[in-house]
């Protein structure tokens, strides 16, 4: 014999008349929406055939198909995916990029340490050379003033 949520469901009613029924219950004989719930889970039949139901309604069933394409992923949503080996091919591109700009700044690094050393003798000659000029200047004032105070 079936229950009174059954019988309910069983018959031929529109998903309004249910849910009217529903709010009904939930109203007038205090059972919670929890409560009804709990019975869905409970009653695997009264569960399919609430489901179709609401599918058969053109309305709910067009906002459940909404609902569900937002989740749903297209073709080209699966084609634009990175698969395991497009990854593990860029991992192997970027280990290639990242030997190539090593050896780029080493190679960079040796020619400015290279040049460092080049400009060091540079600065290193010309400090030599004007150490000699500003002697070579002070011998010369040097000379000027003793010639000038022993020949006068």
């Amino acid at each position: 014999m079936p229950t009174l949520g059954e019988e309910l469901f069983l018959r031929k009613l529109s998903v309004y008349d249910h849910l009217y029924i529903l709010v009904f219950i939930y109203n007038v004989m205090g059972i919670t929406a929890e409560e009804i719930v709990k019975l869905f889970e409970k009653d695997v039949r009264a569960r399919k055939r609430f489901a179709e139901l609401l599918v058969v309604e053109p309305d709910i069933r067009l906002a459940i198909i909404n609902a569900v394409l937002r989740d749903v992923a297209t073709k080209q949503d699966i084609r634009d995916m990175a698969t395991k080996q497009d990854i593990a091919e860029l991992r192997k591109e970027l280990m290639e990029l990242r030997k190539a700009l090593e050896v780029k700044i080493e190679r960079e690094v040796s020619r400015l340490e290279r040049e460092i050393d080049r400009l060091e003798e540079e600065i290193d000659r010309l400090f030599k050379l004007v150490l000699v000029s500003v002697l070579g200047i002070l011998i010369s004032i040097t000379t000027t003033i003793l010639v000038r105070i022993l020949l006068p």
